[in-house]
């Protein structure tokens, strides 16, 4: 849409959606044509230092533009609702970016003019500054080695495609609500409004058919520009369908600050200007408004002092789906019609069947031709201009699939919406936190992806041991780029750690509030790991802190929290606690030599902590009730493997003495009687297990002790029923002695106990116990004596294979 502004001056003003094929070429193309003097766009004036970056060859979309506050808390306390960071997202296919990229590409001023991010991100009731009404507050663009102080934590994205409108109260009751409903429904979604005028009940669909995959033709901003002026030409000032007001006067300092930034460049002398912003926001921009007004409109906003940069975005977070309020159904189906325009339902099959393809499912070229005739046949049906997505992913399932709904998700997921990460060059503003990370990432040849992808590092290598020092420091900041398989990262092996790699746009937040803690991953993570350990609230906190300082290699910190673990566990006498502190202490240890890390001092807090609890289980057993004594099962499990993986005897020893002791205890709880019955047996020193079991289970016992003695005992796993047919004939027998409604109570503690063994247990058990009463046939194989002197040799070849032959 077209307004003479002066005598010679001549603005363009094209209204947009923000994420689309159709508008992006659209704009482009008007743009080409009308050949402006300076370009506007709605966005983050702040950003007009950093747009250059833009054109750097390092610079590949998808990218946003982030605003924080320095200084600022990364989380906004409750109730809170001023924001703490904000993105402005672009892609290859959004109309904004190609303006961008014109006006760098013509050498001419490209500037941004949405109201500036110091107000958007002030606190509501903070004051304003003084100095020329409505100017941008001043804001701190970090150059590559700036701190920029204390972090701030990310905001939801918001978009302004259509109005960002919060969720408000709902309209009045009667005529006067239902009135309101409407003007609220058009100024929350004005693209669905015209969607429904024109019949379609899809505002995507219609928009598609009549923007997005129209090649050629005239220019649709006149066409959209209009209809945007009659929804708000009915509109009133104030008062819209029950709206917050705070939302309404968001959205008129909005719309008077791009006015005013219209005006300035006017001024500056530019003949022509062109100006890309929402389609919502076109009538406003090209409504005479004295600037008088404009100017008290904008009068006293709060301000924040503010930082910008670029930053890596994902596919997946322009999706609607993410949350994103200008977010689009299909980005990767929007990014194929832009840089495919032609052919693009062929290109599109052609490209789902080479992902079914890596999937091993057979899709031949037959399949593809057959898809690309039925998506054109479905659209031709509906009278659309193109076979749109919803008839491609049709053909898709039909011809492709076959019908099957998983291939059409994976298509869905790698392509509909995909992962695509985009990138920023070097030269970009970054905290010196971000910098050193980056530096590290190459060296350690760490690659970023939006997509999920294992890595299994080998401890022996030092290139796969730094990498693991990286990614556990970057948890204690929290930023959980890998996930370490099972919660620790290792497997069974003591060399080698499992992780889940995914790197999300919002650690770059993240990284910027890390910063508070240090400039580099190795300070911040030491002094975060100091500040947790000052701060652990519980005996198990610390012994966590102290365990991920080892994994992490922080001999900076380490003493630190050592000294703060041996102070607490010196005054800290519940044994509950205690056992809670030990496995993790025991972990570190074990994997701590392995690292090379000095676990000297932690070795004197374990084994202080052993001889404790060892003195202080006995009491704490004593009259338990069923939920007490199954977290004291728990916290013996614990500890019991904590001692295992130790593998000092000693300690070993005193811990299986102090269980035989308290066995035999009167008021000890079913279920943990049970257990240390099962333990001490596998250990070779319960000989008397049956004898044990058969009083445990007898007719003078409860049926509900008898049962929670049943499964403390066989928690440990079920082959102790399959290889020893006597306890097997113990526990059949008393089930099967229950009365009726005794087998009712104790039937859920039976459930759960069998329930947690593999099928192939279940099953085993239940072929053993079927043949318990029949008669005994010929001798088996494995019931035949067997001859000492031909098996030694198989026997020294399996002890030498495992390790175990003594010399």
């Amino acid at each position: 849409m077209t307004a003479d502004r002066g005598a010679k001056a001549r603005v363009e003003v094209y209204g947009i959606r923000h994420h689309g094929p159709g508008s992006a070429r659209a704009v482009r193309r008007a743009l080409e044509e009308f050949r402006p003097g300076a370009v506007l766009i709605e966005g983050p004036p702040e950003a007009d230092a950093i747009v250059r970056l833009a054109g750097e060859p390092g610079m590949v979309p998808p990218v946003a533009l982030l605003a924080y506050a320095p200084g600022r808390p990364a989380t906004a306390p409750a109730g809170a609702t001023d924001r703490q960071a904000a993105f402005w997202p672009f892609a290859e296919f959004s109309p904004e970016w190609q303006a961008i990229r014109y006006a760098l590409d013509a050498g001419v001023p490209v500037r941004f003019c949405d109201l500036p991010a110091a107000h958007q991100l002030a606190d509501p009731d903070g004051p304003g500054e003084p100095g020329e009404p409505g100017e941008p507050g001043d804001t701190a663009v970090p150059e590559p080695e700036q701190q920029p102080g204390e972090p701030a934590g990310a905001a939801a994205p918001g978009g302004p495609d259509v109005p960002d409108v919060p969720d408000g109260p709902d309209g009045a009751d009667g005529a006067d609500g239902a009135e309101g409903a409407g003007e609220r429904e058009i100024r929350m979604d004005p693209l669905g409004w015209l969607a429904k005028a024109a019949g379609y009940d899809d505002a995507e669909r219609w928009w598609d058919d009549v923007v997005e995959h129209r090649h050629g033709g005239p220019s649709p901003f006149p066409a959209i520009a209009e209809a945007m002026a009659e929804l708000r030409e009915g509109l009133p000032a104030e008062g819209a369908g029950g709206l917050p007001d705070a939302y309404l006067e968001r959205e008129e300092q909005r719309e008077a600050y791009m006015r005013r930034t219209l005006r300035r460049t006017l001024k500056e002398g530019h003949e022509s200007v062109a100006v890309v912003c929402g389609a919502w926001h076109v009538p406003a921009l090209l409504r005479e408004v004295p600037a008088a007004r404009d100017d008290r409109t904008l009068r006293g906003l709060p301000k924040a002092k503010v930082a910008m940069t670029w930053v890596p975005w994902t596919h997946g977070r322009l999706a609607g789906r993410s949350g994103y309020g200008a977010g689009v159904r299909s980005p990767g189906w929007y990014h194929h019609l832009f840089t495919a325009p032609d052919r693009p339902v062929e290109r599109w099959l052609t490209d789902a069947a080479r992902v079914l393809r890596e999937e091993d499912l057979h899709v031949s070229s037959a399949h593809v031709i057959e898809g690309v005739r039925l998506a054109e046949a479905l659209a031709a049906l509906r009278g659309r201009p193109l076979a749109g997505l919803d008839e491609i992913t049709e053909a898709t399932r039909a011809v492709l699939c076959e019908g099957n709904e998983l291939p059409v998700e994976l298509i869905q997921r790698r392509m509909v919406v995909g992962e695509r990460l985009g990138a920023v060059p070097e030269s970009t503003p970054m905290v010196p936190l971000a910098r050193d990370l980056e530096a590290q990432t190459k060296r350690l040849r760490l690659t970023r992806s939006p997509l999920d992808r294992e890595q299994v590092l080998d401890l022996r290598r030092p290139v796969d041991l730094d990498r693991s020092r990286l990614l556990h420091r970057l948890r204690l900041l929290d930023v959980d780029w890998g996930v370490p398989e099972d919660g620790g990262g290792r497997s069974k092996g003591t060399f080698r750690e499992t992780w889940t790699l995914m790197w999300r746009p919002e650690f770059e937040v993240e990284l910027i509030e890390a910063s508070a803690w240090g400039t580099t991953v190795l300070g911040a993570a030491t002094a975060r790991a100091e500040a947790m350990a000052g701060h652990a609230a519980a005996l198990a906190d610390l012994t966590a802190v102290a365990e991920r300082c080892l994994l992490a290699d922080l001999g900076g910190a380490l003493p630190a929290v050592m000294r703060a673990l041996a102070d607490r566990a010196a005054v800290d006498s519940d044994v509950a606690h205690l056992m809670a502190a030990l496995p993790a202490l025991v972990r570190a240890l074990r994997y701590g030599d392995v690292r090379g890390t000095a676990t000297g001092p932690l070795r004197t807090v374990v084994d202080g902590l052993v001889v404790r609890i060892c003195v202080g289980l006995p009491p704490a057993v004593t009259a338990l009730d069923d939920d007490a004594a199954r977290e004291t099962l728990a916290r013996i499990d614990a500890v019991h493997g904590a001692l295992a993986l130790l593998g000092d005897d000693e300690h070993l020893g005193r811990w299986r003495r102090t269980l035989a002791a308290v066995i035999d205890r009167r008021d000890l709880h079913g279920l943990l009687e049970g257990r240390l019955a099962r333990l001490l047996l596998d250990a070779g020193l319960l000989p008397d297990a049956a004898g044990r079991m058969a009083r445990s289970v007898s007719a003078g016992a409860a049926p509900e002790r008898a049962a929670a003695w049943v499964e403390g005992f066989l928690s440990g796993g079920g082959l102790i029923l399959v290889h020893d047919e006597e306890l097997l004939r113990l526990v059949d027998g008393w089930i099967a002695g229950l009365p009726g409604d005794s087998f009712t109570d104790v039937l859920p503690l039976l459930r759960r106990t069998f329930g947690g063994y593999a099928a192939a247990e279940r099953r085993t058990i239940g072929e053993r116990v079927r043949h318990l009463d029949a008669p005994r046939g010929p001798a088996r194989p494995g019931d035949l004596d067997h001859d000492p002197e031909r098996a030694a040799a198989a026997t020294a070849t399996a002890l030498d294979i495992l390790g175990w032959r003594v010399p």
